[in-house]
């Protein structure tokens, strides 16, 4: 091949906007489109709507597709354009620049009536791609459609403000009017509430799942969107969202991109990315593809068996053995977040009678400012790192995790501060021994890596771990034969988890 001939998509070298804001390959808005039913693009009456378009690939694709579908039924090359353009194709810019960006892909213009454009029956520059800046609307200073921050985006007129149309109740006209049979795109992902950091900063909040909530109050025939994974077991604001879709038997494909790098080169997005397909006249089990390192695993199931989704239908298998009616989990064991009520920042004093355990040592501090958790003080406990070893929660190259990164013990008389869980406390050192040798089998951090959508393990992430008598050593090969798990899925577990040392 002479690379001297190659002619490349400009939209396949595009910079992304932002970790939030992620231009589509056109490689990956075709294993979108494929999704859909084969008889859709010779259909001239389906209508088709991106509400948070930023290159145009969608629409682009979509067109490519219907000029060669509506071949026969519309043979005018110009005429079948001009259909297309004007009478299927929508689009809402989440900035000027990307509506503009948009207009050039489909129309070949910036302007949709210019002279250079593909379509000669647009009257206005627009065409059907629209922009137009519409104002948060702010109630204690949040907005109350995104949650954005009055005091980081309430700005001068010349500023972007991330107030996007779509999920603002601000619909143009022509969209309002509209009956959309099909609603796809890759929305804007976070925006900040004020907690620092700008769009993806330590506050940022996620409001991809705004731009999938609005889609379906339109009604549309389908609805595919490629959105982070994190909505699938945790999440910032996300749980009534998860509840909702896992218990939605209209979304019939779901493919779930474990590292984002697969999806969008160059990007990282903790949790991995997914997309999915919401058909309404449909009902029934889901059909999910996990994607790791260009290996597709792919199962057919209900996606709410459990609280989170359960990314390989091998870990459900191991899961159905492991939890038992009378059983308690680990959740129930666990601490909350500052199991002393003191924050990350907290630091030893220069004295006190007891020692506080922070990210960087330890040294005194008084028990008067212990305000909870004071039944623990003076029992061995196990504590382990609120925020895991993976980062961003993504396996490593062979697709392995350790997942936590500490499992310690602190005696009688130390306690820590936010840094860390405690995960159990006993009055015998043995039995906190015991724990934490459980802890570090790659039985307990596979239930416990079930929940790494993110760097941050909650007690939840603990929920499915039993809780077993720690007068006893738990070994991997004990918890086998005790829980009655196969070959295979002990082969599983170890492909999964490494050696924790």
């Amino acid at each position: 091949m002479n690379n001297l001939n190659y002619n490349p998509d400009v939209l396949s070298c595009l910079a992304n906007l932002s970790s939030d804001e992620v231009f589509t390959p056109p490689s990956i808005a075709n294993q979108v489109l494929d999704l859909f039913p084969d008889e859709l693009w010779s259909d001239k009456t389906a209508t088709f709507l991106d509400p948070g378009t930023k290159s145009g690939i969608f629409l682009r694709e979509i067109a490519k597709r219907l000029l060669k579908g509506l071949e026969q039924e519309i043979p005018d090359l110009q005429e079948r354009v001009n259909h297309i353009m004007t009478q299927q194709l929508f689009g809402m810019g989440i900035t000027e620049l990307t509506s503009l960006l948009a207009r050039r892909s489909v129309y070949c213009s910036k302007h949709a009536n210019g002279k250079f454009s593909i379509c000669d029956e647009f009257e206005d520059q627009i065409g059907n791609i629209f922009f137009n800046p519409v104002k948060h609307t702010w109630r204690d200073g949040k907005c109350i459609y995104c949650g954005a921050s009055e005091q980081y985006y309430s700005r001068e007129q010349a500023l972007e403000t991330h107030a996007y149309q779509f999920i603002h109740g601000q619909l143009p006209e022509r969209i309002k009017a509209m009956k959309f049979d099909v609603i796809i795109g890759n929305p804007p992902y976070h925006m900040s509430d004020g907690g620092g950091g700008g769009i993806k900063g330590p506050g940022a909040r996620p409001i991809y799942q705004k731009f999938v909530q609005q889609s379906k109050k339109l009604n549309p025939r389908f609805i595919a969107m490629i959105i982070p994974s994190r909505w699938l077991g945790g999440g910032r604001s996300l749980a009534e969202f998860r509840a909702e879709m896992l218990s939605d038997r209209q979304i019939r494909k779901l493919v779930d991109f474990e590292n984002a790098s697969e999806c969008f080169p160059g990007v990282d997005i903790a949790g991995g990315i997914c997309y999915f397909l919401w058909e309404k006249d449909s009902d029934g089990d889901c059909e999910v593809e996990n994607v790791f390192n260009g290996r597709t695993i792919a199962s057919k199931r209900s996606l709410n068996e459990f609280d989170i989704f359960i990314r390989h239908g091998k870990a459900i298998d191991i899961i159905r053995k492991v939890l038992k009616p009378d059983l308690p989990t680990m959740n129930e064991q666990v601490s909350s977040r500052q199991p002393f009520g003191l924050n990350s920042q907290e630091r030893p004093k220069a004295s006190g009678d007891l020692t506080l355990r922070w990210k960087d040592g330890e040294g005194p501090f008084p028990s008067a400012k212990v305000a909870t958790g004071i039944e623990m003080i003076d029992k061995w406990k196990v504590i382990t790192a609120y925020v895991g070893n993976d980062h961003g929660g993504n396996p490593d190259k062979d697709g392995k995790r350790r997942v936590l990164s500490k499992v310690e013990i602190l005696p009688p008389g130390t306690i820590c501060n936010e840094t860390y869980l405690v995960a159990g406390s006993f009055a015998k050192k043995k039995e906190a021994l015991n724990l934490q040798k459980y802890m570090k089998t790659k039985f307990f951090r596979f239930l416990v890596s079930q929940f790494m959508y993110s760097h941050h393990l909650t007690r939840q992430a603990y929920s499915f771990v039993p809780i077993l008598p720690m007068n006893e050593i738990w070994t991997d090969q004990k918890l086998g034969k005790f829980f009655k798990l196969s070959d295979d899925d002990i082969a599983f577990i170890d492909s999964k988890i490494r050696a924790m040392e």
